[in-house]
């Protein structure tokens, strides 16, 4: 494939032009390698805000150029596409080396208001652009199903303010791939500081190359993290770094009712960032316990397990960098960052949930508060996004409002106990209603990507109609708004949504 000049009226596009910092690692580190072209490629959804980051303006969605490039079927000045070798623990277990299997690093490019780069730089990658070296047994394609959904999340979360890749297109094509039946084929471009991850790390360990090791650790290091550089242990200070960025997004994660699905060592970001949106889920009636992705059949990644396992991740983090940080009681000392740091984050973000602010005296009992709140959840399946919003609204005096919390919950009379405990809590601190209310409602949306709104807008899309992958987006990326014209979207899920199902196959 060669780069070609292309006729285009923007030419914003014809003047794109990348670099690749991490091509310059040594070559063990990826494959360098070309996109594999999809046929007649059409345009089913972009971002206005992600193309805006690295400066382009939404005019270009209307032409074919924007829509060839971001596929993978032309090549963008400069870009040196490549994939990663990487290895990873799934599900527990040592899976040995993965790689990407289906997605192309193309280089990246100086970006706005971008957090986690040095330089100012971002990276930019398609996924299901063709088969790699790393693909194992796969295509090396993505599927317009899982497609859809990863590019809504990637916004989604970023509307929620939660760390998260972004997601600038999804394209498809009429060309079929195999899973379970036949799908289309189709290719997310998604963005990141660094999609570097702790298998990435775990790679050099498990196969013995301490040069490649250091290598990587000096990478992320300078490129990501040059304050470290002056500690005295650098390799330490990372893995403390990492970890606390890890904890903190888990509590972000459990605070928003998120679910990943597949918290494998492979799917971590190094930066702290959510990364690899598969069978993803957001809790609806609360249950503790509840497993997103059907592959998950022993329950490792349930909503009640991810901050441990963001912990045990975090220690196969360690284990990788140990021989650069020199002692196990130096990497010991940087993983116990790990809990102190979830529970002060998820503390903070429950006060923030609940319109509280911490008093001297009140952290016992405003814990005992929260778990009986989350606990009458569960019990009468209440939905976690609507009880936290139609919280949002209660006034310190019963009023109509407590009706729309009321509903949702069967024993309202247990619920109207804990409501007087919540009002007492809310007096002692001389709670203004109406600052409290503003504030709550910047912190507990009101829509969130259920997964039967993803499933009307992928079969619509499925019939050409991109109308509701537009719709969801707008909407989500402003989840805090009441969009009162939207209301239907913050609807609870329908009975037919009971038989959604999602799973590891994209």
């Amino acid at each position: 494939m060669t780069a070609i000049t292309p006729v285009t009226e923007h030419a914003e596009l014809t003047k794109l032009s990348l670099a690749n910092q991490f091509a310059q690692l040594p070559a063990a580190f990826f494959t360098e390698l070309q996109a594999t072209s999809l046929p007649e490629p059409y345009l089913v959804g972009a971002s206005a805000k992600v193309a805006d980051i690295i400066g382009l303006s939404s005019a270009v969605f209307d032409d074919g150029l924007f829509t060839e490039l971001f596929t993978g079927n032309q090549i963008i000045d400069g870009s040196k596409p490549l994939s990663a070798v990487y290895s990873g623990h799934q599900f527990g277990v040592w899976a040995g080396q993965l790689g990407d299997g289906r997605a192309i690093l193309l280089g990246d490019i100086a970006a706005k208001n971008i957090a986690d780069s040095a330089n100012g730089r971002i990276e930019i990658q398609l996924k299901g652009a063709g088969m790699t070296p790393y693909s194992r047994m796969g295509d090396g394609r993505a599927v317009l199903r899982s497609s859809i959904r990863e590019f809504l999340c990637s916004e989604a979360m970023a509307g929620l303010g939660i760390p998260t890749s972004r997601a600038l297109s999804v394209t498809g094509s009429d060309q079929y791939v195999m899973r379970e039946t036949p799908e289309t084929a189709a290719v997310v471009t998604r963005l990141a500081p660094s999609f570097i991850r702790f298998g990435s790390f775990e790679h050099w360990y498990y196969n013995n190359a301490p040069e490649h090791l250091q290598t990587l650790a000096d990478f992320v290091l300078n490129n990501y993290y040059p304050a470290l550089l002056k500690q005295d242990n650098p390799y330490q200070a990372l893995l403390q770094e990492v970890t606390q960025r890890t904890a903190k997004l888990m509590a972000q994660w459990q605070a928003v009712g998120f679910m990943h699905g597949v918290m494998n060592t492979d799917n971590m970001s190094i930066l702290g960032l959510t990364l690899d949106y598969g069978p993803f889920g957001f809790m609806e009636a609360f249950n503790p316990n509840h497993i997103c992705n059907h592959t998950d059949t022993q329950g490792r990644y349930s909503y009640r397990m991810q901050p441990k396992i963001g912990h045990w991740n975090c220690h196969a983090l360690a284990q990788a960098l140990l021989p650069l940080i020199g002692t196990v009681d130096d990497t010991q000392a940087a993983l116990s960052a790990y809990q102190p740091a979830y529970q002060e984050a998820l503390d903070h973000l429950l006060h923030l949930k609940f319109g509280l602010t911490p008093l001297s005296g009140h952290a016992s009992a405003d814990g005992k508060l929260f778990d009986q709140f989350f606990d009458l959840m569960q019990k009468n399946g209440a939905d976690f996004t609507h009880s936290f919003r139609h919280l949002s609204h209660i006034n310190i005096d019963k009023s109509a409002l407590d009706d729309q919390l009321r509903d949702g919950f069967l024993d309202r009379s247990a619920l109207d106990l804990w409501l007087e405990q919540y009002r007492q809590r809310l007096q002692a601190e001389q709670s203004n209603d109406q600052t409290r209310q503003h504030a709550m409602q910047k912190v507990n949306p009101k829509y969130i990507l259920r997964n039967y709104l993803a499933q009307i807008a992928i079969e619509k899309a499925q019939k050409k109609d991109y109308s509701e992958v537009a719709t969801l987006l707008q909407i989500l990326e402003n989840p805090f708004d009441e969009q009162a014209e939207h209301d239907d979207y913050a609807a609870l899920p329908p009975d037919w949504a009971r038989e959604l199902e999602v799973s590891c196959s994209s």
